[in-house]
């Protein structure tokens, strides 16, 4: 878990911001020795609002078990023959 001190995230912000690109990843900020925010990869950031919809998680398992189930179109059953 990488946790930076708000100076240090301040002084080192474009390097973190970076890091937190590239390795599709987070860093948690404290303040005064207790942690109080984070930054967070755009991708991750997105995931965590979908999933915190619960017809949007409703919908994945619906899908899942259509899956399971062997309800699936084919891509020619989607867009026939091009």
């Amino acid at each position: 878990m990488n946790v930076l001190t708000t100076t240090i995230l301040r002084n080192n912000l474009a390097d973190s911001i970076k890091e937190v690109q590239e390795n599709k990843d987070y860093l948690l900020v404290s303040n005064k020795g207790k942690i109080t925010s984070a930054v967070v990869n755009i991708d991750l950031f997105e995931d965590l609002v979908a999933l915190s919809n619960k017809d949007y998680v409703k919908s994945i398992q619906k899908a899942r078990k259509e899956y399971e189930k062997g309800e699936v179109f084919t891509h020619e059953d989607v867009f026939g023959e091009l």
